[in-house]
């Protein structure tokens, strides 16, 4: 606490900063209204507007309508800005619309005045009782003597036995009422301590976060440095005493038999009729502290899994890199291979240019010359007159493959099977190379068409400037099944 560490934190602190607000009351009594009385982690902006909104239009009825002249959007924006830091705004993942969150500067703010309240009940035994066991928890935990462990808890069982026996005996030990109240504030102020305690925890993730973007986004040397920078971190607030503390608590508080213990004890706390007297009345959302608490946590889980997310993708895309240039290195291997495959080079298969490299020196490169300035010439284009004939875009063969397969049908009506040729035979090429491949098509699509690459059969005909044509082709033959010829189209439509 030297000056001038004090005089860096009133400079740079956004909790000084919010202190020394010119409208601090204003932030603060808003931000507390709207996150930390009904522990509400983030907010929409429309949301959260609406809310502003209506404060702001409460204090101007009583106080002038020229004491807060600005809109709460324009507030909003102010106390999330960079110079500021009050307020945490961010896109979540899936939304458009963005969303606020108190920083921990200000929960440590808003707390800080919270204390500087005049309390009515100061209770000092409960937290006096806390500091004997804290320390009897710290001696035990870390006795190294067998014997030494045994003897406390023998007397602690002889202490536990004579309660047990002043019980029998009739005679039972009641808290009274001040106690009972000394010991509920002591409580409800822990619990919401570690609702604060949470957001001091997700933006040290954040940050950590925060910091993997910006060097993944730069970074030029090898992965393996990165992650290793990188898990040095993770694994350094991971061991820490806070990350420790988290995850133990985590784990504690994840488990069914804690929170059902939890919720009955913190049920019989809130009926009995010394804490239902406090004045005032204690919030009921103390009943369902511990579903905070989760909610809370999983917040700063999730900015866990989103370290590992951006981890994970940063890997994938350079193993994806990674397998595109090795693919692509092995298909000019295979390429090359293949081109000398029937003309393999005689002599060495490989040659380098010279058994010395040849050293650039960067001084010796030759100066930038600019290229010569291209000539634009101004000559306008204007669209020709000629009148040519469009009859070649209408000339054009249509061959009417229905036609082809009721041919094929018509002759199959009284033979078993017949050939390619036999049905042009009896119905000649009009349409000449066109018309043949489309019996071939038929042929192909059709299961009980037979191409026999064996034989082969030669097609003439003229086309239609009066040239004969031939061609030669496998011998097909075309045979009648059981439903006649078989449509492929019609019978996957079917």
């Amino acid at each position: 606490m030297d000056y001038h560490t004090l005089d860096h934190l009133r400079r740079d602190h956004p909790a000084w900063r919010l202190l020394a607000a010119q409208h601090a009351p204003l932030i603060v009594s808003v931000l507390h209204r709207h996150f930390v009385e009904p522990n509400v982690r983030t907010m929409p902006r429309d949301e959260l507007v609406e809310h502003v909104e209506d404060d702001l239009f409460h204090l101007r009825e009583e106080l002038g309508d020229d004491v807060f002249p600005r809109s709460a959007a324009n507030y909003l924006d102010e106390w999330a800005s960079d110079d500021k830091g009050w307020l945490r705004k961010y896109y979540p993942a899936g939304t458009d619309e963005p969303h606020y969150d108190i920083t921990p500067a200000t929960e440590k703010v808003i707390g800080w005045l919270a204390g500087l309240q005049e309390r009515h009940f100061i209770g000092t035994e409960s937290r006096l009782l806390t500091v004997f066991e804290l320390l009897r928890q710290m001696l035990e935990g870390t006795e190294l003597d067998p014997d030494a462990r045994i003897a406390e808890l023998e007397r602690r069982r002889a202490e536990i036995d004579a309660e047990i026996g002043k019980i029998r005996g009739g005679q039972l030990d009641i808290m009274d009422a001040t106690q009972v109240k000394e010991r509920f504030l002591q409580m409800s102020a822990t619990a919401r301590g570690l609702l604060a305690d949470f957001r001091d925890v997700e933006q040290n993730f954040r940050e950590l976060d925060r910091s993997v973007r910006e060097r993944i986004a730069v970074w030029d040397e090898s992965r393996g440095a990165l992650l290793d920078s990188i898990f040095d971190e993770r694994d350094a607030i991971e061991n820490s005493d806070q990350g420790k503390s988290f995850n133990a608590f985590w784990d504690f508080l994840m488990s069914p038999e804690r929170q059902e213990e939890l919720t009955s004890l913190l049920r019989s706390v809130m009926d009995l009729d010394a804490v239902r007297s406090l004045s005032p009345p204690p919030d009921p959302r103390l009943s369902r502290i511990h579903y905070d608490w989760l909610e809370a946590g999983e917040v700063a889980q999730r900015t866990v899994a989103r370290l590992s997310r951006q981890l994970r993708r940063y890997l994938d895309d350079q193993a994806w890199l990674e397998n595109r240039r090795i693919m692509q290195l092995i298909r000019s291997v295979e390429q090359q291979a293949l081109a000398i495959r029937h003309d393999f080079p005689a002599g060495p298969a490989m040659e380098i240019d010279q058994a010395a490299p040849d050293i650039d020196l960067p001084m010796e490169r030759p100066l930038f010359s600019p290229s010569f300035k291209p000539v634009l010439g101004g000559d306008v284009v204007l669209a020709g007159d000629e009148d040519i004939p469009a009859d070649a875009l209408f000339d054009q063969i249509y061959v009417d493959r229905e036609k082809l397969r009721s041919n094929v049908r018509r002759m199959l009506q009284n033979r078993r099977q017949i050939s390619l040729m036999d049905v042009i035979d009896e119905c000649p090429l009009e349409h000449g190379l066109a018309e043949l491949v489309g019996y071939l098509s038929i042929a192909a699509d059709d299961g009980n068409a037979l191409i026999d690459e064996e034989r082969r059969e030669s097609v003439a005909w003229t086309d239609d400037a009066g040239v004969s044509r031939r061609a030669e082709l496998p011998r097909v033959l075309f045979v009648r099944s059981a439903e006649g010829l078989v449509d492929p189209a019609a019978a996957m439509s079917s």
